[in-house]
């Protein structure tokens, strides 16, 4: 008996500076089946978005890309290179070398952010954007926690330790989670190499953050899309994304479209049943129209 066939293929690009970039890549259904670019926050890597991935692959084509110096991607050698302006031209390279005309983002912190940015800087490429608890403010509090433990890689002797730290960690995140939930986690974050576990990034990605007290608003670059189709996921106890700003893009950006997701903080996996259920209302309503507001139906509902 054969063995099953993979359920994506693993893809390696050059970017233009040279270093090999990796992309897990789910087929669609037909060679014209629509493209989700599935981008994942700072310390993440496109593991974040297997699960989604198995579930969406056919009806849509799905890239889930890792950065430079995350998973299976190339650490670079010169640290000041772990910039967003960097990562989003990798990103439009990448999409270039794989003949990819249009897409539409999904992002988590760090990856809403590049899709927007993606957006602004070739329009023509960007469909819509799904902003997974980011926005046009990035509240001091939640700065500060991310600096405090990027680059800062522990490592642990077996998965079990690694498992705990994580859960340690990020309790206040997912306080409803389990082991296994945890697990999962460390299984998508981390490495397993000679009996040692460690975060799965290299850790001078560090060197491209401030100092984590402060950020100044991104208005302007959100107002250069504010006609943009964008979903907006808020985590209900998120310390990076506040309320007030949520409703501050509500009113300014007519292509928004916002709700918030309960017991999570920063950020929601994306398979929570509210998140789950308005990220495929919202890409039903992309592929069609005329099929009524029933996303916003469910965000005013779930509006804080």
């Amino acid at each position: 008996m054969r063995p099953a066939a993979p359920s994506f293929l693993h893809r390696f690009v050059r970017s233009e500076d040279g270093l090999r970039l990796h992309v897990a890549d789910y087929p669609g259904s037909t060679v014209d089946a629509p493209v989700l670019l599935c981008l994942p926050g700072l310390t993440r890597n496109g593991r974040d978005f297997a699960a989604l991935a198995e579930r969406l692959a056919g009806r849509y084509r799905l890239l889930c890309p890792d950065q430079r110096g995350r998973g299976l991607s190339d650490r670079d050698p010169d640290p000041s290179h772990y910039q967003p302006p960097r990562y989003v031209a990798d990103m439009a390279w990448l999409l270039d070398r794989l003949g990819v005309a249009q897409v539409t983002v999904i992002g988590t912190s760090l990856g809403g952010m590049m899709g927007v940015m993606l957006a602004a800087w070739q329009p023509q490429r960007v469909r819509a954007v799904l902003l997974n608890d980011v926005g046009a403010v990035l509240e001091p509090e939640g700065l500060a926690r991310i600096a405090g433990y990027v680059g800062r890689q522990p490592v642990v002797n077996s998965l079990a330790e690694a498992v705990a730290l994580t859960a340690a960690a990020n309790a206040a995140v997912f306080p409803d989670w389990s082991e296994p939930d945890w697990r999962r986690m460390v299984l998508a974050t981390w490495r397993g190499e000679d009996g040692q576990w460690r975060p799965d990034y290299d850790p001078e990605i560090a060197q491209g953050l401030s100092n984590g007290s402060a950020a100044p608003p991104l208005w302007p670059l959100f107002e250069a899309v504010r006609e943009l189709p964008m979903l907006l996921l808020r985590g209900e106890l998120s310390d990076l994304l506040s309320r007030d700003t949520v409703a501050q893009m509500r009113q300014r950006l007519a292509g928004l479209t916002a709700l918030e997701v309960p017991c999570r903080g920063h950020a929601p996996t994306l398979d929570e049943p509210l998140a789950w259920q308005a990220l495929c209302d919202w890409l039903e309503r992309l592929d069609d129209p005329d099929q009524g507001e029933r996303v916003r139906r469910i965000a005013t509902a779930s509006a804080p």
